[in-house]
């Protein structure tokens, strides 16, 4: 009976122990068994002998624990913040420089548009104000002689100037690219010819972007509009798109050649091939201007019916209209073989053309066949802010088919590639700007009969993708005894700042 009684006061004991640890350390119950404590009072005792204490040293820091978790989480998703804030910032930079720019560029063309609007607001309230006078309209026949006595050079022509007409004073707003202009004169200036004379216009409109000429000593002759001038290769194009459309030739129709490229002998105008023939294709020969290949050409193939006719299409002996008289490029074809081949290849001093007309027979390739007529002046208003001519775009021909004038841009694009401005070219050609540029160009190089002076031509084209700012130009430079700038290179510079400007 006594052994029963310690027994059921033991378990009664345990039994309370353990509801009263659960009670105080729910999560640590099972460590108050880990380590029994003795009781003085069942010392001795039978039966069992010890009683179950809670440790203290193992007691659970909730708080501590917790706080210092929490804190490291806060710390990490910061350090996240901070690493992912460091990696968009360049893209943010770069967006809000894009940002910039756009606005800059939004704010620049609203301004240069309000500019205008404003302009041609003030003329319409102005006209309708004086109701009672009546707008005199100025022919584009009168206004060109009105302004035939203007001399063509860098203190004359400009974006906008005053010309005379009856005592009246008329403000002339042209086409010319005002920077493109003093760039072109600056660049004559310095290069270091006798004469040098520049032409630039769009070959889909017409409109002249520059027209500068230098002459050394500072006459201020007007030399872009005169046709005194051999044209030499340049006539290449003519007899080119001659035999494109009326003898079956193709940019890779072969064809051979004897003795030098730049020679024309009558021994080398034999239609049978020598035994020291060279073959080459008919674009290698226009890139490289072998006066042989189209002197037999002309003899052979072509005739002086033919020739005449396409001469005519690209308007010589024909005037050209223009808001300032150009005088006529002259060519006369012969009757001789000889002749013929002189004509053909543009080996002779007979046939004259303007810088003005070698721009357009570039244009006219440039243009799908089409040859657009040269305008300069756009429109004219009087003292009172009237408007008295408006410029419109004219068409002077359509020499060739849009066909020929493709296969033209392959034969003119190989006097880039590989012909006689491959050097001139190279570094335009690699430049990353004009990966989108098509590129075609003719020279022509020949002496005057006393052998003192070099004429030195150059005419291209530079079509961008996009067709924003393509462009025809014509480029030349008269040497004397020293050679100074070539009209290929000068022609280079200028493409160049036009396009990247």
């Amino acid at each position: 009976m006594v052994i029963e009684y310690w027994n059921l006061r033991f378990v009664c004991y345990l039994v309370l122990g353990i509801c009263t640890f659960r009670h105080k350390n729910p999560r640590q119950s099972h460590l108050a068994l880990t380590k029994p404590i003795e009781d003085p009072v069942m010392r001795g005792r039978p039966g069992f002998q010890w009683k179950v204490k809670p440790r203290s040293d193992l007691v659970y820091n909730k708080e501590h624990y917790s706080s210092d978790w929490r804190d490291f989480q806060r710390k990490l998703k910061r350090e996240e913040r901070r690493k992912a804030f460091l990696k968009k910032l360049p893209v943010v930079a770069l967006y809000s420089g894009s940002c910039l720019l756009v606005l800059f560029f939004v704010f620049y063309a609203g301004s240069r548009l309000l500019g205008y609007l404003s302009q041609a607001g003030y003329s319409t309230s102005h006209t309708k104000k004086t109701p009672g006078v009546i707008s005199e309209k100025t022919s584009e026949q009168d206004l060109s002689f009105e302004l035939k006595d203007l001399n063509l050079d860098h203190l004359s022509l400009s974006d906008h100037f005053f010309v005379q007409r009856g005592g009246a004073r008329l403000t002339v707003q042209s086409s010319l690219d005002t920077d493109l202009q003093d760039y072109i004169l600056s660049l004559l200036k310095r290069s270091r010819t006798i004469q040098a004379a520049v032409v630039v216009l769009s070959p889909t409109d017409g409109r002249i972007l520059a027209m500068a000429n230098y002459e050394k000593g500072g006459k201020g002759n007007d030399l872009c509009t005169k046709a005194v001038y051999p044209a030499a290769s340049l006539f290449k194009i003519v007899s080119a798109a001659a035999a494109l459309e009326t003898a079956g030739f193709t940019p890779d129709r072969a064809v051979i050649f004897t003795g030098g490229k730049h020679t024309l002998y009558k021994s080398q105008l034999k239609k049978k091939a020598g035994r020291y023939a060279t073959k080459t294709s008919f674009r290698e020969a226009f890139g490289s201007s072998i006066n042989c290949v189209f002197g037999k050409m002309g003899i052979y193939d072509l005739g002086r019916s033919v020739i005449s006719e396409y001469a005519d299409r690209f308007l010589f002996n024909r005037l050209i209209s223009f808001d300032f008289p150009v005088e006529q490029s002259t060519v006369n074809v012969p009757d001789d073989d000889y002749g013929l081949a002189e004509i053909a290849s543009g080996f002779n001093r007979e046939t004259l053309i303007s810088p003005l007309h070698a721009a357009l027979l570039s244009s006219a390739v440039a243009n799908n066949g089409t040859m657009m007529a040269p305008r300069l002046i756009e429109r004219v208003f009087n003292e009172s802010g009237t408007l008295l001519y408006q410029s419109r775009p004219g068409m002077l021909g359509s020499p060739i088919s849009r066909g020929t004038a493709k296969d033209l841009k392959v034969l003119m694009r190989n006097t880039i590639l590989n012909g006689t401005c491959r050097r001139t070219f190279r570094s335009l050609r690699r430049n990353r700007a004009f990966r989108d540029v098509e590129l075609g160009a003719k020279t022509g190089t020949i002496n005057d009969k006393s052998d003192k002076f070099k004429y030195d031509w150059f005419t291209a084209y530079a079509i961008p993708r996009d067709g924003a700012k393509d462009l025809s130009i014509a480029v030349l430079s008269i040497h004397g005894e020293k050679l100074g700038i070539r009209a290929s290179e000068l022609g280079m510079h200028i493409i160049k700042y036009y396009i990247t400007m």
